[in-house]
Formats: C-alpha cells, structure tokens, sequence
C-alpha cells in the first residue's frame, strides 16, 4: 500500500466518523423529544477507503398508525368524558344537591306534612316552596344544558380552526419533503415534523395514511374521505350564536362529507370533534328530554280534574296554558311554573291546593270547605308514586312513577358518565403504551449511543494514529531525500 492510499484511507475515516458522531449527538441532545426519530449514518467499504452512505431515519409504519388510532379514540373518548363531568355538575350539582330528582323529593315530604296538617298554612306555603325548588331546578337544568350546547358549539368552531391550520402547516412540511425528496437531500427532520403533525391532526379526527413516490403523504378520514392530498381538503363548520331547546346544531363537513358523531358512553368517537358533537346533539339532548318528561309527569301528577271536564292544571303548569300536555314537549322543562293561584309570592291562594279550585269552581273538591280536609293532598303525594307511561325518546323507556323516573334519569346520566370514564382511562393507557413501543423502537437510547460515542472514538483514534505514522514515514523520507 503506497504513503497516498495509506493518506486517503486515513483521511476518509475521520470523514466518516466526524460524520457519525455528529448524527450520535444529534440523537442524544434529541433523546427527551417524543417526536424524534433516531438517525443512523450506515458505511460501506470502499477503495480506497469507507465512506457514510447517507443518514437513515428510524420509523416503523405500523407501531406509528396503532399510536395514530389509539391517540385519536382517546382524544374522543376524553372529550366525552370531559363535557360529561362538566355538566352533571352545570345540571345536577355537587351530590345531585340541585337535581330535580333531589327536589321532588323535597316536595313530597313538604306535601305528606301538609295532609297531616291541612289547616296549617305554614305546611301549604312550605309546599310552595318547595314546588318552587322543582321549577327552579327544571328550569335551570334546562337553561344549563341549552349553554353548555352553545359553549361546545363554540369547541367545535375552535377545533375545526384549529384542524385547518394543521392542514395548512402539513402541506408546507409534505411540499419540503418531496422537494427534498426528489433532490436527493436529507429531509429526516421534515419527516420527524410530519409524524408529530398527523399526531395532532389524529386528535380531531381518526385518519389513515398513504405514502407515494417522494414520500408524498395522503391522508383520509377514518371513513375514507380525504382530508389532505396535495392540498388540504376543506373541513366547515357554521357555529350557531345560542341554542334553545329542540335546536339543531350544524354538522361539520369534511371535503362536503358530515363527520359522523360518537355514540355510546365507551364512545365509537374517533378524535376529538366526534366527541363534541356527540355531547352537543345526543347527551345533552336526551338529559332534556328527561327533564322535559318529568316536568310532563309533575303536569300530570297535579292537574285537577272534575269530569266531564277536561283535566286542567293544578299546582304546576305550562307558562300560557293550563292544558296538561299527553306527550313529550320539547322543551318544557324550561316552561313549567307554579300556579300562581296557589303561590302566595304571585297574589294566589294556598288553600286551593288542599280544595282544588284553581280553575274555577267547577274543580273544587273540597266543597264543604272543611279545614282538615286532606283527600286532594294525600291524591297528589299518591300519584306521585303512581306509573306512567314516558316517551322511550328520552332514553329510559319505562313506566314508573315520576319520583322514580327522576332518579332513574341520575342513574342513566351517570351509568353513562361512569362508563366512559372507565373507557377514557382505558384509552388513555393505551395510546400510551403505544407511543412507548413506538419510541422503543424509533427513539432514543442515550445509554446505548454514549456507548457507539466510545466506539467512534476508538476509530477516530486509530485513524489519527495511521494519519501520524504516514507523517512519520513522509518526514522520514524527506530526510532521507536531503
């Protein structure tokens, strides 16, 4: 071997190795970023000497979509469960303490006192009240439900802007990419900048990847339809400025194409905006239709009746009618009032709900007009607890009593709650472990670069070792040549 390819075999090396140990280090000072994939600088042999082909990029294509799909039926499921929580404390309160379940029961107990009692006032004017309770709770229930649609319809808004700008800023990453791509460049770092996209954008929506010729990218929705392809796809949404009960929320269009909502307290939501609109078009609205069904079942439970006269109401009404509604009537949880014949605060009289006449004589019961007179009080505290037949529209398709039916709807909301919960903790654990197989297998081991840092150190000092004893023999031969 000549003094020249001893020099050029030398010289190549410390090329080599300067380059590996500057990939080495990138991968250390990177180790603790979750969106990093560890380099590599392989070498061939070659003559005179070995060279690094070029950096290569760790990835594993199916470890990486399991932790796509995992990450965005979590962001789902941990919507739902989010909003879920929000509102059974917005709608019920701390232990159900503002409940409509909590205040009929209030209401019960304040009307079994006043049959024992029907010539004290003070027993009728604290049923009153504590019929007051019960309005106020529908009514506030009903209120709370009608702004938390409007506050996640507002998420919605937010989250499709949010959605766009990804979009936006992966066309910019994937046009980088299949520039550098067809030039022959590096592009590990547009790669890395990718990945942690489709991560954020799998969190609003479910979506599956294909790669084409310089690494080209199209992603589609979980159920086919495009999202990105050169250029983003539009996804619209048109928020609404407030929601009344029965109000339809607008859908979200991906490429023209609604996303479908979640369904199921273990939600089928993939991402983050199925989420939403499942809290916003599907819970929220079967909790009002229960309000609204146990607001139809106090109507009912109350209405005086002489035959052959129509059944009129009585101690609770619709706000503009005293007809006694036959089906659910959306909505009515936010019109229900006390009569305000028998409300002493609006100039009634209490005594008409222990004689009956708030709709004229012809409803009077108690005709006599005898003070202990207790039938009607005793009736009403009887119905109470007497089946009915409600609307399976409101999710609990029963015929119980309107106290149960009011306590079966806490148990229905928090059977759901509960439910998904557990799933959002389930999920949860598994987009984890997904993303740590992945890093596993794509990321950084610090111990095991320090130890390939020592080994390139190695090389770099036998390549300075050779470097010096050709400048050894050179200067010998120089001398030799003097």
């Amino acid at each position: 071997m000549s003094l020249s390819s001893a020099l050029s075999i030398a010289q190549s090396s410390l090329l080599t190795t300067s380059r590996q140990t500057s990939v080495v280090s990138r991968n250390v000072a990177d180790a603790a970023n979750p969106d990093y994939s560890r380099r590599t600088a392989p070498v061939v042999s070659t003559d005179p000497g070995a060279r690094a082909v070029q950096i290569q990029r760790a990835a594993n294509e199916q470890l990486f979509r399991q932790n796509l799909a995992a990450l965005s039926a979590w962001a789902g499921q941990s919507a739902l469960s989010g909003g879920l929580d929000q509102l059974e404390l917005a709608v019920n309160g701390v232990d159900n303490a503002s409940s409509a379940s909590t205040a009929i029961g209030k209401l019960h107990e304040a009307l079994q006192l006043y049959a024992t009692s029907p010539s004290n006032q003070n027993a009728g004017t604290a049923v009153i009240d504590a019929a007051r309770q019960v309005v106020r709770s529908l009514n506030e229930g009903t209120e709370a439900i009608q702004k938390f649609r409007t506050d996640t319809d507002a998420q919605i808004a937010t989250a499709v802007g949010d959605l766009n700008s990804l979009l936006s800023q992966f066309q910019d990453v994937n046009t980088a990419i299949v520039s550098g791509s067809r030039s022959g460049a590096d592009v590990s770092d547009a790669l890395d900048q990718r990945d942690a996209l489709l991560k954020k954008i799998g969190e609003y929506v479910p979506i599956s990847t294909f790669t084409r010729g310089d690494n080209d990218m199209i992603i589609t929705t979980g159920d086919g339809t495009t999202l990105f392809e050169t250029i983003p796809r539009s996804v619209s949404f048109q928020p609404l400025a407030g929601y009344a009960a029965g109000t339809q929320g607008n859908a979200v269009y991906i490429d023209n194409v609604p996303l479908k909502a979640g369904a199921g307290g273990d939600t089928d939501a993939g991402g983050k905006l199925a989420g939403l609109i499942q809290l916003r078009d599907n819970v929220t609205v079967t909790m009002q239709a229960q309000l609204d069904e146990i607001a139809r079942g106090l109507i009912g439970a109350f209405a005086e009746t002489a035959p052959p006269n129509p059944d009129a109401a009585g101690l609770f009404m619709q706000a503009g009618t005293s007809s006694i509604p036959s089906t659910l009537t959306t909505g009515l949880a936010g019109q229900i009032r006390v009569n305000a014949a028998m409300d002493p605060a609006a100039g009634g009289n209490v005594t008409l709900l222990r004689d009956g006449g708030a709709n004229g004589a012809a409803y009077v019961a108690n005709t006599s007009g005898g003070a202990s007179y207790a039938d009607l009080l005793i009736g009403y505290a009887n119905r109470l607890d007497q089946p009915m037949a409600f609307s399976p529209a409101a999710g609990i398709n029963t015929t119980v009593s309107v106290t149960t039916y009011s306590a079966s709807s806490i148990g229905w909301f928090e059977g759901i709650r509960q439910q998904a919960s557990t799933a959002a903790d389930a999920k949860e654990a598994l987009a984890t472990r997904t993303a740590e197989a992945l890093s596993n297998d794509t990321g950084v081991n610090v111990d095991t670069e320090m130890s390939l840092l020592l080994d390139l150190e190695h090389t770099y000092q036998a390549s300075a070792r050779i470097l010096s004893t050709v400048n050894q023999m050179l200067d010998s031969l120089m001398e030799a040549v003097r």
